[in-house]
C-alpha cells in the first residue's frame, strides 16, 4: 500500500498541468492481449512487480474475470512516466474485447482523448478490432497501435525474417485502411499510423518486450537481432534490453493528445451547446478555473461509500463539499468525496482540475451519460451511441417472495451501473425483464446480483428480443376518439433507408436549426415537403404533419405525439418495439372546447390510428442477425460449413491463409444458443470464432406467423395475429 501512496503523490502533483497528462483507453479484439499490455505499464510505473506482469492480470481485479480469464468492466488506473527528463501523469482505461460488454469500450472511449489499439500480429486485424477502432473514431479519439504476440509468428509459425516483415507491414495496412474508411479528414490531417516515425510498436506482452523505429535507434535492437531472441529463447534478456512499458509510454506521449489540445476538437464531437459561451470556452481551453463540466462514464457501487461515479472532466475543479447540478434533475447533489482510481482501489485526493478522469461519490441522481455542471443551464453532452442494440432477453424473479421489494431496488441499480442493459419492470404483471447484448452478458449481470447484492434470483432461458415493422403503405386510418368529437387521419409507410441510417448515427436532433435537419433528411433520400414537415422522430420513426391551417392543432400536437410513441414502443403485431416507420397526419378533426380534446380522448385516437395502421401496411417482424467470423483449419471447414448452414446462416465470404480459412457469415441471434459447444465439437475444438451485431432483417415469411404465435402466448396475449379491427373501435 506504501507504494501506491507513493504512486498517488506523484499523479497528485501532475494533476495541475494538463500539458503533461494522457487519457487513454486500450482497445482490441477479446484474447488479444489488452489487460497483459496494462499489467507491463503498470509494472514500468512501479505498481505490481515486473515478475508478475502479464500474468498478475491487475486490471481483471473481479473474481468472474479472473475465472472466465476475459475482462468483463472497464478499469481506470493513473501511472507516472518519465519520458526526456519529464514525469508524465497517465490515466489508462483498461477495456473489454467480448463483443457483450462493447457497451463499456463505447463510454470509456468519451473519457479518454488516445486509444492503443492492440492487435494480434498472427490473427491481425479482426471483427472487433473494427468495431472498437470505429467507436474511438466516432468520439473522436486518436489511435497508435501495437502489435502483440510477436514472439508466436517466429516461434509458433517458424516464419523467415523476409516474411515477419512482409505479415507485419500487412497489419499496419490493414489498420489504416480501417481509420481511412472510417475518418478519411483526420487520416489526411495525421492521424495515420507508420512505424518509420514511432506510431507502430511491436512485442510481446505475455514475455514484457516490446520494440518500436525510435527506441531501436536507442537500444541498437532492431528486427533481426529480436527474431534471434525469440529463437534461442532469450526473451527474458530481451525484457531487460527493451522493456515494453518504454516503447509503449514513449508512444503514447508522443504521439497521444494532452488534454489542452485534444479538448480543443472533441468539444465540438461531443457537445454541440454555444461554444463562445463560459462553459463552451473554458472546455475548449481545459480550465480549471471555468464552471465545472463534467461526463460520467461509469458508475459502480461501493459497499462502504455507495455510488461512485467516474468520468472526465472538461473544465473547473471537483472539491469536496460542491454543490452541483445534474442534467434533467430539478435540485443540485452535493459531492462528498472526490477520489482517482488505482484498479480496485479508489484513492482520495483533495481535489480534481480539468483535463482528469475523477471518481466522485454523492452524485445520487447522476446515470451513465449524465452532464454535471456548476452551471443550471449548461447544454448537456451528446447522448453516448452504442454501436449494437439488446437483442436476449430474459425474465428475473426472485426465488424468495421477502426479496420482492428488494429485487426491484437492486434492478433499478443495476440498469444504472450498465445502461446497455434494458430492464422493464411490469408493475401489473409482476415480470421483470433484463434485455442485454447476448448470452454472456445477462449471465454475468445475473451472476452479480446474487454475488454482489446478496438477492437470490432466478432468470429464464435466453428469449431473442424482435422488432415491428412495414413494407407497404396503408391509410388514411381514422382514429376516433372515445368521445366521438375528435378525428385523426393517419398514413403509415416505411421510413426510407437512408434517413434510418441517419437517425441511427444521430445526425439529426430536434434541438438542430430547422433548415440544417432538413437539409441532412432531404440529402439521405426524403422528399422535400416530407423533411420540412417533420414534427419529431422515436428511435429510427419519424412522425410528420402534412395538415395545413387546423385549429387548436399546436396545442393538441403534444398529445398526439405521445399516443404515437406508445403506439411504437409496444406494437400492434406482438407488443414489440417498432423501428423504420413513418407516420403522416393528413387531417383532423377537432372539438373547439380544449375539455373535449384532453389526454384521454387524444392519446387513445392516435394510438390506435398508429397500430390499426401498422397492420394495414404489410406488417412484418424483424430479428436480429449477428457477423460471425470463423478462422477454422481447411480440413475441419465441412464442419464449421454445415453448422452455420443448419442455423439459417448465409456465408457472406471466405477467404485463404495458408492451411487456414477465414468464413465471414451472418445468422440470426435466435438460432445462436448453444453455438460455442456445436462449433467446437464440429471442428475439434479448432475453430476460432467472434460475433458482432449485424442489425435487424425480416425474418422468412413462411416462420412469421408461428413466431408472432409464440411471442404473443408468452406474453399472455391471445395467440391469433391481430387485425385492424382489433384497434379501432367503433
Amino acid at each position: 500500500m506504501g507504494k501506491r501512496k507513493k504512486i498517488a503523490e506523484r499523479v497528485v502533483a501532475l494533476m495541475d498541468k494538463p500539458e503533461r497528462i494522457r487519457n487513454i483507453g486500450i482497445v482490441a479484439h477479446i484474447d488479444h492481449g489488452k489487460t497483459t499490455l496494462s499489467d507491463n505499464l503498470l509494472a514500468g510505473a512501479g505498481m505490481i512487480s515486473m515478475e508478475l506482469a502479464g500474468k498478475q492480470l491487475f486490471m481483471d481485479f473481479d473474481p468472474l474475470e479472473q475465472a472466465r480469464g476475459i475482462t468483463i468492466d472497464a478499469a481506470n488506473v493513473s501511472m507516472v512516466h518519465e519520458y526526456e527528463g519529464k514525469e508524465y501523469l497517465i490515466n489508462m482505461i483498461d477495456t473489454p474485447g467480448h463483443v457483450d460488454f462493447g457497451g463499456d469500450v463505447t463510454r470509456a472511449m468519451r473519457a479518454v482523448d488516445g486509444a492503443v489499439v492492440v492487435v494480434d500480429a498472427v490473427e491481425g486485424a479482426m471483427p472487433q478490432t473494427e468495431t472498437v477502432l470505429r467507436q474511438a473514431l466516432r468520439e473522436g479519439v486518436r489511435p497508435v497501435l501495437f502489435v502483440n504476440k510477436v514472439d508466436r509468428m517466429i516461434n509458433e509459425l517458424k516464419v523467415e525474417k523476409k516474411e515477419m516483415a512482409i505479415r507485419l507491414g500487412r497489419v499496419i495496412d490493414n489498420i489504416n485502411k480501417l481509420i481511412r474508411s472510417m475518418d478519411e479528414e483526420h487520416y489526411k490531417a495525421g492521424w495515420r499510423l507508420d512505424a518509420a516515425n514511432g506510431s507502430v510498436a511491436f512485442g510481446s506482452a505475455l514475455y514484457n518486450w516490446a520494440i518500436s523505429v525510435p527506441q531501436m535507434k536507442r537500444t541498437g535492437i532492431g528486427f533481426d537481432q529480436v527474431y534471434d531472441y525469440c529463437r534461442s529463447d532469450r526473451m527474458k534478456e530481451l525484457s531487460q534490453k527493451c522493456p515494453l512499458y518504454v516503447a509503449v509510454n514513449d508512444m503514447i506521449i508522443r504521439f497521444l493528445p494532452s488534454p489542452l489540445e485534444a479538448q480543443k476538437n472533441r468539444i465540438r464531437v461531443i457537445w454541440k451547446g454555444d461554444w463562445n459561451s463560459p462553459v463552451g470556452k473554458a472546455m475548449t481551453a481545459c480550465d480549471p478555473n471555468g464552471p465545472v463540466a463534467f461526463m460520467v462514464t461509469k458508475i459502480k457501487v461501493d459497499p462502504h461509500a455507495g455510488e461512485v461515479a467516474t468520468g472526465r472532466l472538461f473544465s473547473g475543479t471537483l472539491v469536496r463539499g460542491m454543490e452541483l447540478h445534474i442534467s434533467g434533475v430539478p435540485h443540485t447533489n452535493r459531492i462528498q468525496q472526490t477520489g482517482i482510481m488505482m484498479g480496485a482501489e479508489r484513492i482520495e485526493v483533495e481535489r480534481v482540475p480539468a483535463g482528469n478522469i475523477a471518481a466522485v461519490t454523492g452524485l445520487r441522481d447522476a446515470v451513465v451519460g449524465s452532464t454535471v455542471s456548476s452551471d443550471p443551464n449548461m447544454a448537456p453532452f451528446e447522448v453516448i451511441k452504442h454501436v449494437s442494440e439488446p437483442v436476449m432477453t430474459v425474465a428475473v424473479e426472485a426465488k424468495n417472495m421477502r426479496d420482492l421489494p428488494k429485487l426491484i431496488e437492486v434492478l433499478r441499480q443495476t440498469a444504472k451501473e450498465d445502461p446497455t442493459l434494458q430492464i422493464t419492470i411490469n408493475e401489473e404483471t409482476g415480470e421483470h425483464l433484463m434485455a442485454g447484448m447476448g448470452e454472456l452478458h445477462l449471465e454475468i449481470v445475473a451472476t452479480r446480483i446474487q454475488r454482489d447484492k446478496g438477492v437470490e434470483i432466478k432468470t429464464s432461458p435466453p428469449i431473442v428480443v424482435y422488432r415491428e415493422s412495414v413494407t407497404g403503405k396503408s391509410g388514411p386510418v381514422e382514429g376516433k376518439s372515445p368521445n366521438h368529437h375528435n378525428r385523426f387521419y393517419i398514413e403509415i409507410e416505411p421510413l426510407e433507408p437512408g434517413v434510418i441510417e441517419v437517425l441511427k448515427d444521430g445526425k439529426i436532433d430536434m434541438k438542430m436549426e430547422e433548415v440544417e435537419r432538413r437539409k441532412i433528411l432531404i440529402e439521405a433520400g426524403m422528399d422535400k415537403e416530407e423533411a420540412r414537415n417533420m414534427v419529431n422522430f422515436v428511435g429510427t420513426n419519424m412522425f410528420l404533419n402534412m395538415t395545413k391551417g387546423i385549429q387548436y392543432l399546436r396545442e393538441t400536437m403534444e398529445l398526439i405525439l405521445e399516443g404515437f410513441e406508445e403506439a411504437i414502443t409496444a406494437g400492434p403485431i406482438c407488443r414489440e418495439p417498432v423501428q423504420g416507420i413513418k407516420a403522416k397526419l393528413v387531417d383532423v378533426k377537432l372539438h373547439e372546447d380544449a375539455v373535449h380534446r384532453g389526454p384521454a380522448q387524444v392519446i387513445p385516437a392516435v394510438r390506435q390510428a398508429v397500430q390499426a395502421g401498422i397492420l394495414m401496411a404489410n406488417p412484418t417482424l424483424l430479428e436480429p442477425m449477428q457477423n460471425v467470423f470463423i478462422q477454422v483449419p481447411q480440413d475441419q471447414m465441412g464442419g464449421a460449413m454445415s453448422e452455420i448452414q443448419g442455423r439459417r446462416g448465409v456465408i457472406l465470404s471466405m477467404e485463404t491463409e495458408g492451411d487456414m480459412i477465414t468464413i465471414k457469415a451472418k445468422m440470426p441471434v435466435a438460432e445462436m444458443f448453444g453455438f460455442a459447444g456445436a462449433i467446437r465439437s464440429a471442428t475439434e475444438g479448432r475453430a476460432l470464432w467472434s460475433t458482432e451485431f449485424a442489425g435487424f432483417e425480416p425474418i422468412p415469411a413462411n416462420m412469421m406467423l408461428d413466431t408472432v404465435r409464440q411471442i404473443r402466448t408468452r406474453k399472455g396475449l391471445k395467440p391469433e395475429m391481430p387485425t385492424p379491427s382489433d384497434y379501432l373501435k367503433a
